[in-house]
């Protein structure tokens, strides 16, 4: 099936589009499209990954049905029919890959819980040592050294370019403390019962982002949930610390594209036909592990 790179829906307003998603603002709600672009090192690839935007918008439906207890969150229909009678023509490509959601304003806080030392928290504390951020971290953590507990790690939303780690502290000063502690109790409720989940499915959790939102009825959580794009999945059955892992997610296009030549500015490049298949493989295992069951293609 050929990737959906862009989408666009008669009668509609062109959407804003994010790295991967295009959004559609119907008045009442949005409609989300997770399209099959990829991106990596801050770029979108010239090719996508097929069905990629259907793969993630099921695995994100599945965890927004799981952990619906935990907090509110912004979906009001997964329902193709439902979507489509939102249209005024026929859509066929939507099919799998949208959702009809409630209107938030973002908060500009990406709410990161992990229960490993990975990625750019591990190079802070390597830089700075134990209590970067304030964290009161152990000594002597290595790569991929499993948390005695779960840890919050807060991070700035950039528009443009890397998020940057800040302490709760920070947090607390741009967002209030009541919103921020009750974004983090969320944040770490929601990353206990996940990777509880995938633990029970011989996947480990390592890390995973949230965000959340404002509405008139208070703040829900918004945007894509425990996907391989917004979390680290290792299989549990290959875990050892002291390297990094292998992952359920687009490791095989950082791979190609760190011995490509690419000079990591935009544009991103055509990735080969292999790559493309390793890459969609791995998303279709990791929605087969955690769900349970073949994704809707």
């Amino acid at each position: 099936m050929p990737e959906l790179l862009h989408s666009a829906i008669f009668g509609l307003p062109a959407p804003r589009t994010g790295k991967v998603r295009d959004v559609y603002d119907l008045g009442d709600s949005v409609l989300i499209v997770a399209t099959d672009r990829i991106s990596a090192f801050d770029a979108v690839m010239a090719n996508g990954i097929p069905d990629k935007g259907c793969i993630l918008t099921q695995i994100s439906s599945f965890w927004f049905g799981l952990l619906t207890d935990v907090c509110p969150n912004h979906v009001l229909s997964t329902d193709f029919e439902t979507i489509q009678a939102r249209c005024q023509k026929p859509q066929p490509e939507l099919k799998g890959r949208s959702m009809l959601c409630k209107k938030a304003k973002t908060i500009p806080v990406e709410c990161v819980a992990r229960g490993y030392i990975t990625g750019s928290l591990l190079k802070e504390y390597n830089r700075v040592g134990s209590d970067v951020h304030g964290l009161g971290l152990p000594t002597g953590l290595i790569e991929s050294s499993h948390l005695s507990e779960p840890i919050f790690t807060p991070a700035t939303k950039a528009e443009e370019g890397h998020d940057e780690n800040i302490s709760f502290a920070t947090m607390v000063d741009r967002l209030g403390k009541e919103t921020a502690e009750l974004l983090r109790n969320w944040t770490l409720e929601l990353y206990s019962r996940a990777s509880a989940h995938a633990a029970s499915k011989g996947i480990i959790l390592a890390d995973t982002k949230f965000e959340f939102g404002e509405t008139g009825d208070g703040i829900i959580l918004i945007d894509e949930v425990l996907t391989p794009d917004s979390s680290r999945y290792w299989d549990g059955s290959q875990y050892e610390a002291g390297h990094s892992q292998p992952s359920f997610d687009k490791q095989f296009v950082r791979d190609y594209l760190e011995t490509s030549g690419w000079d990591k500015n935009p544009p991103g490049p055509v990735l080969p036909a292999d790559i493309v298949e390793k890459t969609r493989a791995k998303y279709i295992d990791a929605y087969r592990r955690i769900v349970g069951q073949e994704p809707d293609l």
